[in-house]
C-alpha cells in the first residue's frame, strides 16, 4: 500500500460544481485508492487496478 504522501490525488471531473459531492481518486502501481474530498484525513478505500476496471466498465454501460 502508498503512503498518503506518495498518492496524487484527482478530483473526479463529474464532482459537483457546488463541492458537495466530490470523489477523489489516486492511481498506484496495483491499486485505485478513491477519498472523499471534503474530508482528505478521512476514511478511504482502495481497489485492485482488475475491479477498477471492472467498475468503470459498469458505470459507463
Amino acid at each position: 500500500m502508498s503512503t498518503t504522501a506518495e498518492l496524487k490525488w484527482f478530483k473526479s471531473s463529474y464532482s459537483g460544481s457546488q463541492g458537495d459531492s466530490c470523489v477523489e481518486i489516486a492511481h498506484a502501481p496495483a491499486a485505485v485508492h478513491v477519498r472523499d474530498s471534503k474530508d482528505k484525513e478521512g476514511p478511504r478505500f482502495e481497489v485492485s487496478l482488475s475491479a477498477w476496471g471492472d467498475f468503470l466498465g459498469y458505470v459507463t454501460d
